[in-house]
């Protein structure tokens, strides 16, 4: 039983200002163990201390010019976790909170939801703490290169294969890929999220969102119940919350909020197919704020510097950041009847709101199963790119909703295996983790 709290205490000692990826190994770890108590050879081969440590990571400096002229520097990180199962594989986070301790949080995390998608992928993340707001598209796409130029030693279709985040949609990956192909002569599937006419797969930019109420689905299942009538809460206004009320829409679900770094808005009417065109104009072409939502749409409103979590809502879609609902903000979910929480950001819910959660039997996805979705279709999109040959939109879809039912399915089981049924974080924890564990063990000590 010390095993566990002998390697939290030196990721403790060796990690002292790095909160998040603290938070992160301490979650998994404390679920997985079960298994590290029923084997020995786990033990022996040190996994957990194997586990817990980056096979490499990567800083660097990224020097470029602003449109006065100036010359600005920004820091740039890749992560490579572990590849015990196959290429690295995680995205880029642009964002001015990026450093070394938030992205060794999401290469952690990455590890464990690949393992989850039953694909042949690794786990690891970059980015940098360059902020794209407020860019031009020609500062953009210097930083972007000047990035490349970095880190294009570093990765490789067989190596390690990036994909966006935060901050990374599909213009930064256009320069990344195009910076990339300039380096290194050849024209390969290195990142994914690429442009239809050049690579990239359909449904790839869905996926994260749609994979998200997919699993609710699953999860709703389980009560015999669907989706269909239900309201829904979503924070975040980029990729994964885009594409979750869209889905929600088309399940005939109620959608009633959105947010930005700056407040949420609330649509007690929902959040319409025409209303949400419009976020994605003012988010993905124009690049500005919520709160113009509330002005154009009667019956809505915008709330300043908060989430939407105080909203009464049947289903909780955390679509932003990490940590983005607290203990508070958990309570007030359950005591407005909320019983299902979707997580299509990464950690988006502090340890103590996951507490809650389980104690009161909500029905709840943990990120690394709930929005695997995103990296699952970006593994379908390498897949392509091996065969040079495009899948069909229904094709893409049809697998994507395959894989995770999947994970829903092996992670109940695996909780009801371990004497935690219906806790689908230490379902998902122990799938995970034994997958990779077992490969580790394979291929001896590297």
């Amino acid at each position: 039983m010390a095993l566990i709290q002998d390697v939290l205490e030196i990721v403790r000692k060796r990690n002292r200002n790095e909160p998040e990826f603290l938070q992160a190994v301490t979650e998994v770890l404390e679920s997985i163990r079960p298994v590290i108590d029923r084997s020995k050879k786990l033990r022996d081969a040190r996994i957990l201390e194997r586990l817990v440590e980056p096979e490499r990571l990567i800083q660097f400096r990224v020097p470029w010019i602003d449109d006065k002229g100036q010359i600005q520097v920004n820091r740039g990180f890749r992560v490579q976790m572990n590849s015990a199962l196959g290429p690295y594989k995680g995205g880029l986070r642009f964002h001015p909170t990026v450093y070394a301790g938030i992205i060794k949080f999401l290469a952690f995390e990455q590890v464990f939801k690949n393992s989850l998608t039953g694909l042949p992928m690794g786990g690891g993340k970059g980015g940098s703490d360059f902020d794209p707001k407020g860019k031009s598209d020609r500062e953009v796409m210097r930083f972007c290169q000047s990035f490349m130029t970095e880190l294009f030693r570093h990765i490789g279709p067989n190596t390690d294969v990036p994909a966006g985040d935060i901050g990374v949609g599909g213009r930064e990956i256009g320069y990344l890929f195009g910076q990339y192909k300039r380096l290194a002569n050849e024209f390969t599937g290195v990142l994914t999220g690429k442009g239809l006419n050049w690579g990239g797969s359909l449904i790839r930019p869905e996926a994260t969102g749609y994979g998200a109420v997919y699993f609710a689905q699953e999860m709703l299942k389980t009560r015999d119940e669907t989706i269909e009538g239900k309201v829904c809460t979503v924070s975040g206004a980029g990729n994964a919350a885009q594409y979750t009320v869209e889905k929600l829409l088309q399940c005939g679900a109620k959608p009633v909020s959105m947010s930005d770094s700056s407040g949420y808005i609330y649509d007690k009417n929902g959040i319409t197919e025409e209303k949400l065109a419009f976020v994605m104009s003012i988010k993905n072409v124009r690049r500005g704020r919520i709160n113009e939502y509330a002005k154009k749409f009667r019956g809505s409103k915008y709330v300043a510097g908060q989430r939407p979590w105080g909203i009464k809502c049947d289903c909780a879609f955390p679509c932003a950041t990490e940590n983005e609902i607290t203990a508070e903000d958990a309570k007030k979910l359950v005591n407005n009847g909320c019983y299902l929480v979707s997580e299509a950001a990464n950690m988006p819910s502090v340890p103590a709101a996951v507490d809650l959660f389980v104690q009161k039997k909500i029905l709840f996805g943990p990120g690394k199963a709930a929005n695997a979705g995103g990296v699952a279709t970006s593994g379908l999109e390498m897949s392509q790119n091996s065969m040079r040959l495009p899948w069909p939109r229904e094709e893409v879809d049809s697998r994507l909703r395959h894989i995770m039912s999947t994970i829903f399915k092996i992670s109940w089981e695996t909780a009801e295996e371990y004497g935690e049924p219906g806790n689908l974080v230490v379902g998902a924890n122990i799938a995970g983790f034994v997958k990779v564990a077992d490969a580790m063990l394979d291929q001896g000590v590297v």
